[in-house]
């Protein structure tokens, strides 16, 4: 037995099994992030994907999407957004103020309801300043006189302590909006989330 060990040593086999074994890792990381973005749409900084969660189409497409988006729901069933960069295309940081704004009779169109969540970059919930890691439907957003609901983003409290205020964590995050039973423009492709715009003092 000893014998064997060093000659499968000496021999570079089990190098090279460790190689290739670390090739192939690497080469299905690679080839399941190229499908995860061409299965990826993106729109005013929104990415979305919305075959994830879908039966029928296939296992490489499954498996992509199941590691960019692992245990999710269909898109019929729950659509999922998310952006880690403004609309002038710079990472989102817990250093800056944003502002999302719906138009009037532009919330996320649901069945059920809509949140908006700030996250890690790796899209995990994290404690946040103001400990409001959350915002959505049932938050009581204020409207605009215009019908418009605005959200405002940022590490600190606002001083007049509005109900659209979304705390954002430290350093670099991500955004996560979520519409449960979406309704039918969601699902044609025909509604569009607003951009995330940085607010300059």
């Amino acid at each position: 037995m000893g014998g064997l060990l060093r000659w499968l040593a000496d021999s570079g086999v089990v190098q090279g099994v460790i190689i290739g074994a670390t090739f192939a890792y690497l080469t299905t990381i690679l080839l399941l992030n190229a499908v995860a973005r061409s299965e990826t749409t993106t729109v005013n900084g929104w990415r979305a994907i919305r075959r994830a969660g879908r039966p029928g189409t296939g296992l490489l497409v499954r498996a992509a999407l199941q590691k960019a988006l692992p245990v999710v729901n269909s898109f019929e069933e729950a659509a999922y957004w998310t952006a880690d960069t403004d609309a002038a295309g710079s990472r989102l940081s817990g250093d800056r103020a944003y502002r999302v704004r719906f138009p009037a009779d532009g919330l996320p169109p649901n069945g059920a309801f809509w949140s908006l969540t700030a996250t890690d970059p790796t899209g995990y919930i994290v404690d946040t300043p103001g400990g409001r890691s959350s915002i959505g439907s049932r938050s009581g957003l204020r409207m605009q006189p215009d019908g418009s609901v605005e959200i405002l983003l940022q590490a600190r409290q606002p001083p007049d302590a509005t109900p659209n205020w979304l705390a954002s964590p430290s350093g670099r995050f991500s955004l996560m909006l979520r519409a449960y039973l979406p309704g039918p423009a969601i699902l044609d492709g025909d509604y569009e989330l607003p951009p995330v715009v940085e607010v300059r003092p």
